[in-house]
């Protein structure tokens, strides 16, 4: 029988074509054998990174916000504990004033009303051992005071003056509740006079924690404290209940990594966490792997099995081949016979495999959708980092991009900068609260419209702008048309307009970055030609650029007019630069900088309201259209000539034109500073700090140098003696007088008139 089976396998092993079969199938089965083994490592780390960035991503949103009403409420807590009628009552022997209660009830209780997640207040006076709070009110011992066991948390504070903890509030009923109670000190002169404690909805505070999970999966999240006690917890999933002890427990092994493993019940568990710099709480995310990696351990095993049908078929071939090569031709009809049967058997096989197809089919959708919601955020941060400039490797960005974009038929691209119209005026007409809607609905709306002509991955860069890489796949006017088509829409549904600037076609994505640059060039355009554009960089970069004629003198003689009140001249002068500008075809950031110019020399405002507003009004200037600017500007201007004309006819200006009148109708009397300080009714002190501060002259300086024109005058004009001329100007003895006319004009009364008398005869 041996002796059989090693000739018959003697002969096939002699043909070329048995060998490169037997070879080839042997290959492939380790191959496969060799995935089968490493696909199960290789997707639990793929499917690790690939969900930990966005895990990473939610809890700091969820953290960002808990963070906000924390911070929200130490704000309250500062403003409580600098309060005038808090510091009566800590400092007071009597404190059940009724005013001084009724005071503080309606300061508590105006703080509670106006936030959404803060339940009551207390004040607690350490010296008297008493309590005013809302809504529970005044008492004056511990004893008698529902809550009052959290009071020896004035031992815990160290260094620290604010200090949140999650405890039980006792309410005087049967049963109390959880809350997140923030602690201040109150200190005057570095003693301790007091404590604030606000508490916090429990269930209001950490809402922002309830996010849905990513793309259907289940997860577990925990809050821990600085001691790893569990501050809040909550589960997507209620099939299993966490012990959230022994969880805690593992996660402590992991020190401050972000990313790790833990074991809990015979489950692998994927762990992300944050750290609040503010409260030193971890935010932490438990997401079960198990459901994931059996799909990969389910495709291992097929790939197993399909390699190990692989090797059977080969064989089946090998045998088949030389079947039909050494058997007698007079058994050709039996084997044809048995091909047959062989064909039914296969058959069934080949049901099968289809069924494991499907399976995997399957798998294979399940897991595109996840990868695909994944995807998008990711490539959204992407792109937003190399417009932050957080990614500037060229090699990083090219190999990226390929990724992001391999299901592109084509490798062209182009990228659009898509922006608010007159963002300033855009914020002041909605709310804060609704900023968010609003440009979400933007995002939907474009990503909507662009989907027929263009792949899109649409990027909010914060504040006015978002950014859409194209994938350039249909024809150019189709793309054209659709952005047009959402530049109508927009307006029709939102009630706002948006400028879109578009780069030119690129090919290379290591050039993604000059695209974004292209793109803002082509929306600064939006400057000279208006809102609600579509602007393209071909359009414009061959524009040629004339010489700009606008100098500080120009600028000089803008804050001439204005100082002076010359609202006519100040307009036509406004109007005139911003002509030059517009007929020039600068380059808009060259326009912004003579802009703020003309806002730094000429129109800053004194009113505080009034700089917030001219602020953030040149900060969202790359918004705007020039014929909105131009119209700011001359309303400055106004309001700056105003401020002016105002300020001219202010009490110290009234009392220096007094003095000066004074001064001039006494002129010829020897009077002093006293007289002419007496004339106005206040102090010598006051009125040398008010004239020097308005003149930039002391009042004896001015007076002298009034005298000493009148006495130029008469030197020149008249034949009067020098005497006579020194009493007229109010000096009594003549010396004096030419001592003082010296001084000013660095010549004698008696050489000034005949130098400027023998002028006076020349001309």
């Amino acid at each position: 029988m041996l002796q059989t089976f090693q000739k018959w396998l003697k002969y096939p092993l002699r043909k070329t074509e048995t060998r490169l079969i037997l070879f080839l199938t042997i290959a492939v089965f380790f191959v496969i054998l060799i995935v089968s083994i490493t696909s199960y490592q290789t997707s639990k780390s793929v499917l690790q990174e690939e969900l930990n960035e966005p895990q990473q991503q939610m809890l700091q949103v969820s953290m960002n916000v808990i963070e906000q009403h924390i911070s929200d409420s130490d704000n309250v807590a500062i403003m409580l504990a600098l309060n005038p009628s808090i510091n009566r009552f800590l400092n007071s022997d009597i404190q059940n004033s009724y005013n001084d209660i009724t005071e503080i009830y309606q300061l508590l209780s105006t703080f509670i009303n106006s936030s959404s997640f803060i339940n009551s207040i207390y004040i607690y006076d350490i010296e008297h051992d008493s309590f005013v709070s809302m809504p529970q009110g005044f008492s004056s011992r511990k004893s008698t005071f529902y809550d009052s066991k959290w009071v020896d948390v004035a031992d815990e504070f160290g260094d620290e003056m604010m200090l949140v903890k999650k405890r039980k509030v006792h309410n005087g009923k049967a049963s109390n509740r959880s809350e997140v109670t923030l602690f201040r000190k109150i200190m005057n002169q570095g003693e301790l006079k007091g404590i604030i404690a606000i508490n916090l909805g429990y269930h209001h505070l950490f809402e922002p924690f309830h996010s849905p999970s990513m793309a259907n999966l289940s997860s577990s999240k925990l809050i821990i404290d600085q001691n790893n006690d569990l501050v809040y917890s909550t589960s997507v999933s209620s099939s299993e209940k966490l012990d959230t002890n022994e969880v805690i427990e593992a996660v402590i092994q992991l020190d401050e990594n972000h990313l790790g493993d833990i074991t809990y019940n015979g489950k692998q568990y994927l762990v992300s966490q944050n750290i609040s710099p503010l409260t030193g709480w971890k935010y932490i995310s438990l997401v079960p792997q198990d459901s994931l990696l059996a799909k990969s351990k389910k495709v291992g095993n097929v790939v197993l099995l399909v390699s190990i049908f692989a090797l059977l078929v080969s064989g089946v071939a090998i045998f088949y081949i030389n079947s039909i090569a050494f058997r007698p031709i007079r058994r050709m009809k039996e084997l044809f016979n048995m091909g047959n049967r062989d064909m039914d058997k296969d058959h069934q096989d080949l049901l099968h495999l289809e069924t494991l197809a499907g399976e995997l089919l399957s798998d294979y959708a399940q897991l595109s959708y996840k990868i695909r919601r994944v995807r998008s955020e990711a490539s959204a941060k992407f792109f937003s980092d190399i417009y932050h400039k957080n990614i500037t490797n060229i090699k990083e960005i090219r190999e990226k991009c390929k990724g992001y974009f391999q299901d592109s038929s084509h490798p062209t691209y182009k990228v659009a900068i898509i922006s608010i119209d007159h963002f300033y005026h855009w914020t002041n007409k909605y709310p804060s609260c609704d900023h968010s809607l609003l440009k979400f609905a933007l995002t939907n709306i474009l990503t909507e419209s662009l989907a027929l002509a263009s792949q899109t991955d649409c990027v909010d860069l914060g504040k006015d702008k978002l950014m859409i890489v194209l994938k350039a796949e249909r024809k150019e006017t189709l793309f054209e048309d659709k952005i047009e088509e959402a530049l109508s829409t927009i307006s029709s549904l939102l009630e706002f307009s948006i400028s879109v600037g578009v780069s030119d076609t690129k090919s290379d994505f290591g050039k993604i970055v000059d695209a974004i640059v292209e793109a803002e060039t082509a929306l600064g355009q939006r400057l000279f030609l208006g809102y609600g554009s579509l602007l393209k960089y071909e359009d414009i970069s061959h524009q040629q650029k004339k010489k700009l004629a606008i100098n500080d003198k120009v600028l000089d003689q803008l804050s001439e007019a204005i100082n002076t009140g010359d609202s006519i001249r100040a307009n036509n002068l406004i109007d005139q630069i911003i002509e030059e500008i517009r007929n020039s075809c600068l380059m808009p950031e060259r326009a912004f900088i003579i802009i703020n110019r003309i806002g730094d020399r000429s129109l800053r405002l004194g009113d505080d309201e009034a700089k917030r507003k001219e602020r953030e009004f040149f900060n969202q200037l790359h918004t705007m259209y020039i014929d909105d600017i131009a119209d700011f500007l001359i309303e400055q201007a106004e309001h700056k000539i105003q401020e002016i004309q105002a300020l001219e006819t202010s009490k110290e200006s009234i009392l220096i034109q007094k003095m000066i009148e004074y001064m001039k109708a006494h002129i010829d009397e020897p009077i002093g500073i006293t007289e002419i300080v007496d004339s106005i009714g206040i102090s010598v002190s006051l009125a040398s700090s008010i004239f020097k501060k308005e003149m930039n002259e002391t009042i004896y300086g001015y007076f002298t140098n009034l005298r000493m024109k009148l006495a130029a005058d008469l030197l020149v004009n008249t034949e009067e003696k020098i005497s006579d001329i020194a009493i007229k100007v109010g000096y009594q003895h003549e010396n004096s007088f030419i001592r003082a006319f010296r001084k000013c004009n660095n010549i004698t009364p008696g050489k000034y008139r005949e130098l400027y008398k023998g002028k006076k005869e020349v001309m």
